[in-house]
């Protein structure tokens, strides 16, 4: 028995000591679904890659945005996973292509059976909140679609974009104009939630996506002062975008353009940085997750010296790369630059990871980024596709939502037809056929794109090498038809999986994946080799 019993006791020490290994990371992560990190997602509006002073702009002064890439993580090759406002938004609402719900382009809404970011880290116990632009229906209180009915408990929020002294709703209510910088206004309401909570005692969650840098450009005397030297060169090419005054389009020299729209990049940046210093101040700063990014590529207006092909609109580079930092004192220790290619639909999939909510079972197009995030991870398993939808050939115009409540609400500077607001739509999808897969769309893996675009009529197929060529100069479809074949037959299967979500069939079931059940010793180790030697041995003991 003496022998039995310490022949036991060796497998159990052993069993032991290999399931705490094998969670040593997995323990890491639950430190802080302890803690409860808290979660800041920021995001600037048509803010392109290349507009950051960490990415090397030879005018842009981003002193904040700066710093977060030297004491955080920067994702070199993150994509929005649309090259336009509200999809983008979406795919970080949902972790799903925005083509899957019928958001198809600005102006198309999400649908209320999308199940939110926000609901699901709610259902954590935190306290969520968003500030700024929406984008995916209107805020007021009675749409389906505004903040609170995505799961946010309070939003200070606007429809659209937004200028200075913007007129914003808070939670629903008729919208009041809120003077200030723009982005200042955003953070200011940002800092009282969080001050809240943390009176609370409880962990938050807020999302605040800026109305900058999206044209039309409005930004402080101080902050123009910074650009009033910009090459004269510039002022011989004329740029279209709107006029302040009218609401209607105007043409104007890209040097005075662009200082605004680069005084409007600094102000958004410094109000970034009140934030941070107000974490810091509070002594939260560490347990906080802060994820910055853009939600597509340049727009004209703001075109300068671009290293990428494309711009806003665009399934090339520079419709869809732009800047992407995490900064996580407690979780990663910077600066860390990763090449893997990353999107806005992983940001969902990462946070569950790191919160610890139970995704929901339905297609999502996102990875968890925790091992992109610990140094393991150096490509990414599975494709990145974009997709413009072509809206054109629509013939179902059953609407999926009332179309009075889909009326806009805020008022915006830009006008649409006879009015200063938007209204959005959302359509029922009944059948699919042949039509519904096109609209230019992209194919990215770790080293090739396949670009499948309309070009007068025709069906153009470009394949580009983005390892070595990120700006798309030299078409290789050519030279490597396989590799174009083998990508395009990838993307076929993905888009079938979308468009069979775009007809409703993922909100047939509504049920989330099980968790697995562990038993654990002390929370880490597992009991059950411990058991199966016993029993094992038992059993042996009384043949």
């Amino acid at each position: 028995m003496k022998a039995l019993l310490a022949i036991i006791l060796v497998f159990f020490i052993a069993c032991c000591s290999l399931g705490c290994i094998s969670k040593s990371s997995e323990a890491n992560l639950d430190d802080h679904r302890t803690n409860k990190t808290n979660i800041i997602l920021l995001m600037g509006d048509d803010h392109g890659w290349e507009e950051t002073g960490y990415n090397g702009h030879p005018f842009l002064k981003t002193p904040v945005l700066d710093d977060m890439a030297k004491n955080g993580m920067v994702l070199d090759k993150f994509y929005s996973a649309h090259p336009s406002c509200s999809p983008t938004r979406g795919s970080i609402i949902t972790g799903r292509h925005p083509n899957r719900y019928g958001t198809f382009t600005p102006g198309w809404s999400i649908r209320p059976e999308e199940i939110s970011l926000a609901q699901l880290i709610k259902d954590k116990g935190y306290a969520t909140a968003h500030f700024g632009k929406w984008h995916l229906g209107p805020v007021k209180a009675t749409s389906p679609t505004n903040p609170g009915a995505m799961g946010f408990d309070t939003w200070v929020s606007h429809d659209n974009f937004f200028e200075m002294d913007p007129m914003l709703s808070r939670n629903g209510a008729p919208p009041i104009k809120m003077e200030g910088e723009g982005s200042e206004v955003v953070i200011d309401e940002t800092i009282s939630f969080i001050s809240d909570s943390k009176k609370r005692d409880i962990p938050f969650f807020t999302v605040v996506w800026f109305g900058s840098p999206h044209e039309p450009y409005q930004a402080l005397p101080e902050d123009l002062a910074l650009y009033k030297n910009l090459p004269d060169s510039l002022g011989n090419t004329l740029v279209g975008l709107t006029s302040l005054k009218t609401g209607t389009r105007v043409n104007r020299p890209l040097d005075s353009v662009l200082q605004e729209r680069f005084a409007e990049i600094t102000a958004m940046d410094r109000a970034i940085g009140k934030l941070r210093n107000y974490l810091k101040k509070e002594g939260i700063r560490d347990n906080t997750l802060i994820w910055y990014c853009g939600d597509n590529g340049i727009p004209p207006s703001g075109l300068y010296n671009s290293m990428f092909h494309g711009l806003k609109g665009t399934v090339y580079e520079g419709g869809t790369r732009v800047p992407g930092i995490i900064e996580w004192p407690e979780g990663i220790s910077g600066p860390i630059s990763s090449d893997v290619h990353t999107v806005t639909t992983d940001i969902f999939t990462t946070l569950a990871e790191v919160i610890g909510f139970e995704l929901p079972d339905r297609p999502l197009d996102g990875i968890s980024l925790i091992p992109v995030v610990q140094r393991e991870m150096k490509e990414r398993p599975k494709p990145i596709c974009f997709w413009n939808f072509d809206i054109t050939h629509l013939t179902d115009t059953n609407q999926y939502i009332k179309p009075e409540l889909q009326v806009g609400a805020t008022p915006l500077v830009k006008k649409s037809g006879d009015v200063f607001t938007r209204t959005f739509r959302n359509f029922h999808h009944k059948t699919i056929d042949e039509k519904d897969y096109s609209g230019d769309r992209a194919i990215l893996d770790n080293r090739y794109k396949l670009v499948i675009a309309n070009r007068n009529s025709e069906l153009a197929k470009e394949l580009y090498n983005i390892q070595d060529d990120p700006g798309e100069t030299n078409n290789l479809i050519d030279d490597y038809p396989n590799i174009a074949v083998d990508l395009e037959r990838q993307m076929k299967v993905w888009q079938r999986s979308v468009l069979e979500s775009l007809m409703g069939k993922d909100y047939k079931v509504h049920r989330k994946i099980e968790k697995k059940q562990k038993s654990m010793i002390e929370g880490v180790c597992n009991w059950q080799p411990f058991l199966t030697i016993v029993f094992s041995l038992d059993f042996a003991r009384t043949q």
